[in-house]
């Protein structure tokens, strides 16, 4: 078969872009770090990498659903903490009340006292979580959901509680009925629970009225005791339920950096470029290429004239 000069030239010339192009190509990969920078490179590996950034993606918008969950539940945790004490503070006020040497106008002064720690545990149960919303708002409310009425305080709201969305269901807010209004305890077990603000009213109102018998005055410290130690009760059990739903928001944040660092793991591996493999191929290529330039240079001396 006869070759021409100028297949020559053309072959010679074809072998030198693609040296350079592979040198180039190599040295792209060096200088970035990344072994696929466009889809083209490797399809495979460039779907891989598209799967690890979605997941990824999804776990940094569940890390912020969860620390929104966390906040709330501690704030919750935090102000039930609060109307422990408060309450607290209102059962050392009963037990004195029923001091024997005690005459009306100390108990009035004693059940004013009281009336001031319902207001403040009115507040904590209408505490807002910072972000426009209320930490007792059950399944949600524009409003603060508990108001002070004629009838006592109601719950505006709605039973229950909101969630976050996604895999796991972490609350955002408490169940505000179930947390103040059902607190007490009724004599009659059959009957409906007294809220614990239905509680201090009844105290409060008891221990303002005058000329009371000392009979009474022991029915309404032993019947408080009750309710205020009932109430406490149901507090402390929704607190402890808060700390469990902080428990879980914990476990579940281990399950959301195992799946975030799986979905890093995966990308780096079919993305990030190996060094010494990558240094490996730039010296073999920059050996390729000076030699197709050294044939280049060579061809040019193959023209009839230069035999000449």
């Amino acid at each position: 078969m006869r070759i021409s000069t100028a297949n020559a030239y053309a072959t010679t010339i074809d072998t030198l872009q693609q040296r350079q192009q592979q040198l180039s190509r190599t040295q792209e990969q060096l200088t970035s770090g990344k072994r696929v920078a466009r889809a083209s490179d490797d399809p495979v590996a460039a779907a891989r990498i598209e799967r690890a950034l979605a997941t990824a993606a999804r776990s940094d918008a569940d890390q912020r659903a969860l620390e929104a969950s966390r906040s709330a539940m501690q704030q919750s945790e935090a102000a039930l903490g609060d109307a422990g004490e408060l309450l607290q503070r209102v059962r050392e006020l009963v037990v004195a009340a029923g001091n024997g040497s005690y005459i009306d106008s100390d108990r009035a002064k004693i059940a004013q006292e009281i009336a001031g720690l319902r207001a403040q545990l009115l507040a904590v149960a209408n505490r807002g979580d910072g972000a426009g919303g209320f930490l007792f708002g059950g399944q949600g409310s524009a409003e603060p959901p508990f108001s002070d009425g004629i009838g006592g305080v109601q719950f505006n709201g709605t039973a229950g509680r909101t969630e976050v969305q996604g895999g796991d269901r972490l609350p955002l807010t408490m169940d505000g009925a179930a947390a103040w209004l059902g607190a007490g305890s009724a004599a009659d077990p059959s009957a409906p629970a007294p809220s614990v603000f239905d509680v201090l009213d009844r105290t409060v109102a008891e221990l303002r009225s005058a000329n009371r018998s000392s009979a009474q005055i022991t029915q309404t410290v032993q019947t408080g005791l009750r309710d205020i130690d009932a109430s406490l009760s149901n507090l402390q059990q929704q607190r402890t339920t808060a700390g469990e739903s902080l428990k879980h928001i914990d476990n579940a944040e281990s399950r959301l950096a195992d799946t975030k660092l799986h979905a890093q793991t995966q990308r780096s591996l079919a993305e990030d470029l190996d060094l010494v493999q990558a240094l490996s191929d730039f010296q073999n290529r920059q050996t390729g290429y000076e030699a197709a330039l050294k044939a280049y240079s060579m061809v040019q001396r193959l023209s009839l004239l230069q035999y000449l």
